[in-house]
Formats: C-alpha cells, structure tokens, sequence
C-alpha cells in the first residue's frame, strides 16, 4: 500500500526525529539501556503505517488519510460482494475502533473480538453462523483457541513480526471441518519500516518478532547494522 504525499510526509518528519532520538540515546547510554526508546519510536511509526490517527501528537490540524484504511475499505468492498467470509486482524484494538466507524458509515455489519469481549461465544456464533460475513479481531484475543471454519479469507491489517503468531491467527480458519481454501492478505505500508522488518523478519525472526511484541530484551540484541536498517529513509 503507497501512502499519499501527505501521509509519506508525515512518516518522514517522524521518521527523521525518531532516527535522531534514538542515536542520541544509544550514544548516551548504550543500546542495552536504550530498548524503551527503541520500541517507542517503532510503536510511533507503526501507527503511522495504520492510520495518523492512532499518533498522539501535538501537531494542529487535520491528520492525514490512512491509505491502509481507503485500501482496505476497497478489498471489503469486493469480496464481501464476492460472499467471502473475512476474518480481519490489527494488532491495535484502537485500529479495529477506527475501522469500526468506516464499517458503520457504510451499513457493513461485522462481529468483533477483542480482549475485553465480556462473551466470546455471541461475535462467534454470529460469524459461523453467517449471519455476519466480516469478524474483526484483535491479536490478543483471537491468536489461539479459536475455530472459524466459515472463514475463507483472512486480512493482516497490520503484520505480526512473529511468524509463529501470526500463523496462529491464520490457522483460526484452517481448523478440524475446514472444507473451503484460505486466501491470505498481508497489508504492508510500502517504503516504511514494515518493509524493512519483512527484511529482517526473513533474517532473523526471532528478533525481529520480539521486537514487535514488545519484547524489550528483543531490543538487546539488536546491532548498530540493525537500527540503521529500521530508522533509515527507505528508496523509492
């Protein structure tokens, strides 16, 4: 997914600062003692990557469009016209209300999951049974234990660096009863870190997974070599 001028725009300014912070905390106290800095300044720019409105700035103004969100919104478009049943994941609770709003605005009708659902059994039901073609679903909640076999389709909104739990998420439709094929989309914000850590998802996934997670001893492993690759300005 290509950003718009101004979204590119803003992921560049906090790119630049992020990259300028995070050298300065690492030439002060060390990568081993930097990790909180590291993990905010990626946390900022994932959100960008999501939708700006999820950045809590102090910038004035209109934030920009989220070019996931406008993508997204057309991939709903087709295949719930096409009478695909469509488990949607975001790491980000917050991201999932965003797409709620669009959701609503359009008439769409969906179940949810998150981690603080009172009870799972009504969204799944309400899905398996058909009665809603799209269940949003955020990682916390849906990673394990469930079975959503009426799903042919599955949406990462935003990757999880740990391959292990995002095909977790993924074999949520591939259960025991699955008779239809899965397809599998992976929205990736093109020319930020995400690519990047795709990168070095593909070289070392541990790391990279424990990053995302949150993981702060993640962070201790990483190198100078890696840091650069992550905060420097992506080509193109």
């Amino acid at each position: 997914v290509e950003f718009d001028s101004a979204q590119a725009d803003l992921y560049e300014t906090v790119r630049a600062a992020m990259d300028k912070r995070v050298r300065e905390e690492i030439a002060a106290k060390g990568i081993a003692k930097s990790h909180i800095v590291v993990l905010d300044a990626l946390l900022k720019l994932r959100q960008i990557c999501c939708d700006p409105r999820l950045l809590k700035t102090e910038r004035k103004g209109k934030p920009p469009a989220s070019a996931k969100l406008i993508a997204l919104m057309d991939m709903l478009d087709e295949l719930l016209a096409e009478g695909r049943s469509i488990l949607l994941f975001s790491q980000f609770t917050s991201m999932l209300s965003l797409i709620e709003a669009e959701l609503d605005l359009r008439g769409v009708k969906y179940a949810k999951l998150t981690g603080s659902t009172q009870n799972r059994k009504t969204p799944i039901d309400l899905f398996q049974s058909g009665k809603v073609k799209l269940f949003l679903i955020s990682l916390k909640a849906g990673g394990t234990g469930l079975t959503l076999t009426a799903a042919d389709t599955v949406i990462h909104y935003d990757p999880w660096w740990n391959p292990a739990v995002e095909n977790q998420a993924t074999d949520r439709a591939h259960r025991i009863g699955q008779e239809k094929p899965v397809f599998v989309y992976k929205l990736i914000a093109k020319g930020t870190l995400e690519e990047r850590i795709v990168e070095m998802q593909n070289k070392k996934g541990a790391l990279a997974a424990g990053l995302l997670d949150g993981d702060a001893n993640a962070a201790v492993g990483l190198n100078a070599e890696d840091l650069k690759a992550l905060f420097e300005a992506v080509p193109g």
